[in-house]
């Protein structure tokens, strides 16, 4: 996909907030981002972007594990290879960002996996959000720790009931 490609977006409400869903005009994935003021982006209707909000709407009722969608977003390829490593880490797991390097065969990329890792247009899809420190801790997350702390408790069944709130 290129910059210059058409793409439809539509928005849906989330446990975190409005959250922007864009698809390519093939119907693939290119975006989900978290939008801290809800935009004027269409709510849904034949956008094109139905099956990604039917999608994410289930995983925050907990009743998906794993998207089926057709991804395209736009990087490197270097950003691509983290992503499709990311992509493998199983719902409710973690793993470090050395570790991701060392399985794409250069264990001092660690800094380069969480830079492609904070580049991810696909936020959730793509989830970045499970990628932590090596000691443990959670670091960085474009839309926020907290929203990080949120995904990942929901996925382990610890989650709050309550909506998230910036």
């Amino acid at each position: 996909m290129t910059s210059s490609d058409p793409v439809t977006s539509a928005q849906l409400d989330s446990p975190l907030g409005a959250i922007e869903v864009s698809v390519n005009r093939q119907g693939a994935l290119v975006a989900v981002r978290f939008l801290n003021v809800p935009d004027a982006v269409p709510r849904l209707t034949g956008t094109g972007c139905e099956r990604a909000v039917k999608q994410l709407e289930e995983y925050f009722r907990s009743e998906r594990r794993r998207f089926e969608l057709e991804l395209e977003p736009e990087g490197t390829d270097f950003e691509h290879r983290v992503w499709s490593e990311v992509r493998r880490i199983p719902f409710g797991a973690t793993d470090t960002y050395g570790e991701i390097a060392r399985r794409l065969g250069d264990p001092n990329a660690a800094r380069a996996v969480g830079l492609a890792n904070a580049r991810n247009p696909i936020a959730i899809v793509v989830p970045c959000h499970r990628v932590i420190g090596s000691d443990g801790d959670l670091t960085g997350y474009a839309g926020g720790l907290d929203r990080k702390r949120w995904l990942l408790d929901m996925e382990s069944g610890q989650a709050r009931l309550e909506f998230y709130s910036a």
